[in-house]
């Protein structure tokens, strides 16, 4: 008789988090190589510079302080990285962790992306892991200065009208956003399942 027959089924636990010396080891202070980080494009990339920042919060309003946070986005031409180039002016993915900075702020350095797919609004790809959390979360990141494109895009019009805002970084400095990840409540940001 195994243990699992004498207690039963055991809840799920998660474990961690662990982001910050295995994930961001360099963003945390480690003496351990990071294999993406928030600057995501040397300043010799093409394209219009940008910073995109926010927290995510969790169902109580709080700031969550051990998230992880990754983008992957199509570069200014709309072309995702493939991985076979040699220079890494752009890697198209980035990570950043919630716990060097005030208040669980996370803070990206990037460049908007271009169009990738006809019909598409410029947008970036966004993963949310943190405790409490069995699997990871997906949303995306939309620009509030790209109304007439964000109008069309065929994901963002599956997004009932109220909810489309939580998927809207707002412009709040020429060339700087601001994006807040709701995991719950009366804001709660759209995921979707993949």
């Amino acid at each position: 008789m195994s243990a699992r027959d004498l207690l039963g089924q055991m809840p799920s636990q998660t474990v961690g988090p662990y982001f910050a010396y295995s994930l961001t080891p360099t963003q945390y202070g480690y003496a351990l190589p990071s294999i993406a980080g928030p600057e995501m494009a040397d300043a010799s990339t093409p394209g219009v510079h940008i910073c995109i920042e926010g927290q995510v919060f969790d169902g109580a309003g709080v700031p969550v302080t051990d998230a992880l946070i990754e983008f992957w986005q199509a570069d200014a031409q709309g072309a995702y990285d493939q991985g076979e180039e040699t220079n890494r002016r752009f890697t198209g993915f980035g990570r950043c962790g919630t716990g060097t900075m005030e208040n669980g702020l996370f803070r990206f350095q990037t460049i908007k992306p271009g169009v990738a797919s006809p019909g598409d609004a410029p947008h970036i790809h966004v993963i949310v892991l943190m405790r409490g959390l069995l699997l990871h979360v997906f949303t995306r990141l939309y620009f509030a200065d790209e109304a007439s494109a964000n109008a069309a895009d065929p994901v963002l019009a599956e997004v009932p009208e109220a909810r489309q805002e939580t998927l809207i970084a707002r412009l709040i400095a020429p060339g700087h956003y601001r994006f807040d990840i709701h995991m719950q409540g009366d804001a709660e940001t759209v995921f979707f399942d993949l």
